[in-house]
């Protein structure tokens, strides 16, 4: 298994390792629900050092951008980051990915962990089929990445970084340094809660590791696993690759339709355009348990005695005291309310569409409210 610049450090502190997508990854410390609740409560420390970083710079950048992903790049501003899809000819998710943007001629994707190489590869086949003048490397090996995620993250970082935080807003970022490393630093995450995610020198990631683990000690900071990365990321309703996408799922059928501009060309342009107009055969939902039970990943859903899904992700939310899931069914069973039945082994349970995201934390940016 390949190995993040932490790996010493996860082993020092007694986390439980596992094998996720090639890397040996900590899926908990004490255990699932107490890192969920002290991420919700104060602050934890993840690793993500495993996520990708494509630099994609030079005078074509933007236009070869706008024709590789879905969202309309063109407003974003120095300092300002988005959510995009990359997609295939067909419309079918190959990424959901964040775009970061340095200069005029300079931005950033950061990937998932398992979609890196793919990504890499689709890209640098669409510069030669385009022609666009346009450098991308992969510096997923020179960068790792920390994200500091709670309502106390934001007063700990600040003890340590020479610029104010607060007028940070959503989904923008800044270059900075963290104690005396240089730094990338946005407001975002993936838990549903204020937070930051931090990009530094690989080698130097043991180093903030242990700044932001000792600035947060008295606030109450520990380091969190996959377990509660994944609770949290289903309470907030977002999605994991791999579960609710992958290349045979567009983004009409998930919760990303509002990342397709179809006033642009991009690849797969046409393929959504036909699937908007024509409409979808099934559709993304949120659900929750009425009976016991937890649904998890590749169980059934079942109406009127027949399977018309399945579960995608599936768990026991520790912050709302009970089971929630993602499903895909007909289009005719989105609506909230809607009565679904889950086969949990050999028996049925019900379960009820319910809105999305299943939690929400209380934000003024509008942006974070439209991402969710």
């Amino acid at each position: 298994m390949n190995r993040t610049p932490l790996f010493s450090r996860h082993e020092a502190l007694g986390a439980r390792i596992i094998d996720f997508g090639g890397w040996a990854m900590p899926v908990q410390y004490t255990n699932v629900i107490e890192e969920h609740h002290a991420t919700r409560e104060r602050v934890t420390l993840f690793d993500t050092c495993h996520m990708g970083e494509i630099d994609v710079s030079g005078s074509e950048a933007l236009p070869f951008l706008q024709m590789a992903l879905t969202r309309d790049l063109a407003p974003l501003e120095t300092g300002q980051m988005r959510l995009s899809l990359l997609v295939n000819e067909k419309g079918g998710i190959l990424d959901d990915l964040t775009v970061y943007r340095f200069g005029l001629d300079r931005y950033r994707l950061v990937t998932n962990a398992s979609t890196l190489e793919k990504d890499f590869r689709w890209l640098m086949n669409l510069r030669e089929r385009t022609g666009h003048r346009v450098d991308i490397t992969d510096r997923s090996d020179a960068i790792g990445k920390i994200d500091i995620q709670g309502p106390r993250a934001e007063g700990i970082l600040q003890g340590l970084v020479p610029v104010l935080l607060k007028p940070l807003s959503y989904y923008t970022f800044l270059e900075t340094s963290v104690g005396s490393v240089p730094a990338v630093i946005s407001r975002s995450g993936y838990t549903g809660e204020d937070g930051f995610e931090v990009y530094v020198a690989s080698e130097e990631a043991g180093n903030v590791w242990d700044l932001l683990l000792d600035a947060g000690r008295a606030h109450g900071i520990r380091p969190a696993g996959l377990g509660a990365r994944d609770t949290l990321r289903l309470e907030a309703g977002m999605m994991l690759y791999g579960n609710e996408m992958c290349e045979g799922v567009t983004p009409y059928e998930v919760v990303y339709g509002w990342l397709v501009n179809l006033e642009k060309d991009f690849v797969g342009r046409d393929a959504l355009a036909r699937q908007k107009q024509e409409g979808i055969r099934r559709k993304l939902v949120g659900f929750q348990m009425e009976d016991r039970g937890i649904a998890r990943h590749g169980y059934q859903v079942i109406r009127d005695g027949a399977v018309i899904g399945d579960v995608t992700s599936g768990t026991f939310a520790p912050t709302l005291q009970r089971a929630v899931g993602l499903a895909f069914v007909p289009p005719d069973c989105r609506e909230p309310g809607t009565p679904l039945t889950i086969r949990i082994r050999q028996s049925d349970a019900r379960a009820t569409v319910v809105p999305l995201p299943f939690y929400r934390k209380e934000k003024k940016n509008e942006f974070y409210n439209t991402f969710i």
